[in-house]
This record gives structure tokens, sequence and C-alpha cells, in this order.
């Protein structure tokens, strides 16, 4: 029992050092070598857990792949507004993607190396169709603008490759998770085809937080929520984020 814990804790760190390498290095430039000195182990003893760099990135993918759709189904419940549905996804998701080392790596293999579908299943098409089956549930609910779905889909995806590495916020700043998500919202809102809520310091104006037709429930400061607005999403292709770190 020791023995496995200890075996356990090694995988979770050679992971960890493997996400670290990869997101910063892509899958062509990542190597073994830098996973193993990442972790202190020797190269030998690092293939004792995985047997080559394409297995190690599809251990990645194939977990991310499980906490994408843990994500997915903790939301997309019976009964629940797939506008709103969308808006919560959507901005965790970027959030994990700030935080979680292993799912911004696994969304850049996904981009890199997309043979590693032969090995494990594709969490980039995973995520982008989880995506466009909520943007049109929206668009049928009358709470989106007609747009291509899985250019509206793709479209979120590119922005999240690069959001990571921007520093939201006042220019010099260091940028906030506030201000991260007040731009998220900023975008979805584009996207929903809403009205802009009000500023920081405003009061309610007239017609503050309302969509087409009726209150939205959830608006907050940085406008509307993407129950109030969106209709339909199309393709940008998946190139589109695949050059980001």
């Amino acid at each position: 029992m020791i023995k496995q814990e200890r075996a356990r804790r090694t995988r979770e760190k050679v992971l960890d050092a493997a996400a670290e390498e990869f997101s910063a290095q892509g899958y062509s430039r990542a190597t073994l070598n830098a996973v193993a000195q990442r972790t202190g182990m020797t190269k030998g003893a690092l293939y004792g857990h995985f047997a080559s760099k394409r297995v190690l990135a599809g251990a990645l993918v194939l977990q991310s792949r499980k906490v994408w759709e843990e994500m997915r189904l903790a939301r997309d419940v019976p009964g629940e507004a797939a506008g709103a549905v969308l808006e919560s996804l959507v901005l965790d998701l970027a959030h994990r993607l700030r935080e979680d080392v292993r799912l911004r790596a696994a969304l850049r293999l996904a981009t890199d190396c997309p043979n590693l579908a032969q090995l494990v299943p594709d969490i980039f098409e995973d995520v982008q169709r989880g995506l466009v089956n909520l943007i049109r549930r929206a668009q049928g609910e009358g709470s989106m603008v007609r747009r291509p779905p899985e250019l509206v889909a793709q479209l979120l995806l590119a922005v999240m490759h690069g959001a990571p590495h921007v520093a939201f916020g006042p220019v010099g700043a260091c940028g906030s998770g506030d201000a991260h998500e007040a731009a998220w919202r900023l975008l979805l809102e584009a996207l929903a085809g809403g009205r802009p809520g009000p500023g920081p310091g405003d009061g309610p104006g007239p017609g503050a937080n309302r969509g087409a037709g009726g209150p939205v429930e959830g608006a907050g400061a940085t406008g509307v929520t993407v129950a109030a607005g969106l209709r339909e999403g199309g393709g940008a292709g998946r190139d589109a984020g695949a050059g980001t770190a």
C-alpha cells in the first residue's frame, strides 16, 4: 500500500512537470529529459511511469478530458437555461486555463499534435462540440443572436488560448481575476448581442440588465449575461489557437 501511494505521488509529480513543459514548449520542443529535470528524476526512472513522450502527453489529455466532462455535466442540468450554462461554463473554463497548467497543456497538445487523437480522444473537439451544442440551444431559446455556432465556439477557444498571457486591466498593471472575468463577460455580451450594463459606480439605467424582451437573471455590473442575448455562432478553425504558448 505504501509503495502504491508513493508510485501515485510520483506519477502526479511527473504529470505536473510534463504539463509545465508541454505548456511552455509545445509537443515538438518538449523533451523527456526536460521533464525528468523538472522532477529531479532520472530519465530511466521516468520511463518506469511513462514509456514515451507520446504516452505522457496522452495521459495529460485523457485526464483533462475527464475534468472538462465533469465541469460540463455539473452545470448542464435539466431545467437550466442553455445561455446561463454556457456563460458559467465559459467563465469557469477560462479561469481554469489560467490556474490549471494540466488543462492548459492538454488544449495546446490537442492543437500541436492532432495525431494524439489516435491514442486518446481529442479534448479540443470535445470542448468545441460541447460549446457548439450549448450555443445552438441558447439560440433556440432566443437568448443568443443568430451566428454560426461553430464560429462562435472556435472564437471562444481561440481567445482562451491567448487570454492566460494577457494582463487584463489598466495598462502597466499585472492584471487581476476580476479584470479577467470582466473582459470575458464583455466578450460574451458582445457575442450574445446584448446591451451594455452599467459601469462601475453607475446606477441601473433605463433597460439595464434587460435582454431581448425581459429582465435577465444574474446580470452583473460588467454587462448582461449570455442568457440575455446569445443566438447563433460558427467556425474559425482550430489553427486560430495552435501557435499560442
